[in-house]
């Protein structure tokens, strides 16, 4: 997944997120309602988690990132020490973020494994305007291309909920060196079966989604999804 391939997506045969108001916009790290706690510790969206995890020895760092109630904000106030990453950082980002949404999985079980599953079979794309690594930008015929790493791990998130969900009752910390909070060890975190959230991605909202995914893919091909 490190060296995922380039890719073209059919815009109008997938699920693509830009925005966390839209339909699909849980599935953004970015996206409210889906809080994490760990250590004692609430973090508010797996972007800070991830952005968290850049700085294991930089607890000031960590601090400032996961004390910041907007995730673009928290982001954005953690670029002026990116030369401060771990040294490791490039070669494990993407095991931390197939982690990072592990935990947003876990402790968010109802709401995010509902949403993974309303996306049915399609393949699912982070539409963005900039980053072709993680998403997929813009192109001609009305497609998207790029690596769409972020999408892909989804997928592969969302066929562990229909095929292995027990997969996800425990959450292992990554076996690399200092993963690390705040100063403390991350230990195995446990699935929350229910949690309330401030966030409309109720029952219903879900079902709503779920139907009109339906509709759609009854009108056009599925793209055959390639992790």
């Amino acid at each position: 997944m490190v060296q995922a391939e380039f890719r073209s997506y059919q815009r109008d045969q997938v699920i693509s997120f830009r925005k966390t108001t839209e339909d699909f916009g849980g599935l953004s790290n970015m996206a409210p309602g889906f809080p994490i706690t760990m250590l004692g510790q609430l973090i508010r969206t797996s972007e800070a988690l991830y952005q968290a995890c850049r700085f294991p020895h930089r607890p000031d760092i960590q601090r400032m990132v996961i004390d910041e109630t907007s995730p673009m904000t928290a982001k954005m106030k953690s670029k002026p020490y990116r030369n401060d990453s771990r040294p490791d950082w490039e070669d494990i980002r993407v095991q931390v973020m197939r982690w990072c949404l592990r935990v947003k999985l876990a402790q968010n079980w109802e709401t995010f494994s509902g949403l993974l599953l309303a996306t049915g079979d399609r393949p699912i794309v982070e539409d963005s305007r900039k980053d072709d690594y993680w998403g997929a930008k813009a192109a001609e015929d009305d497609h998207l291309a790029g690596r769409n790493v972020l999408g892909r791990l989804l997928m592969e998130l969302r066929e562990v909920v229909r095929s292995d969900p027990d997969r996800i009752d425990e959450v292992l910390p990554l076996d690399i060196p200092h993963f690390v909070l705040l100063g403390r060890q991350i230990p195995t975190l446990k699935r929350i079966p229910h949690k309330a959230h401030s966030r409309a991605d109720s029952a219903d909202t879900i079902d709503k989604i779920t139907q009109s995914t339906a509709e759609e893919s009854s009108k056009k091909p599925t793209q055959g999804v390639l992790l």
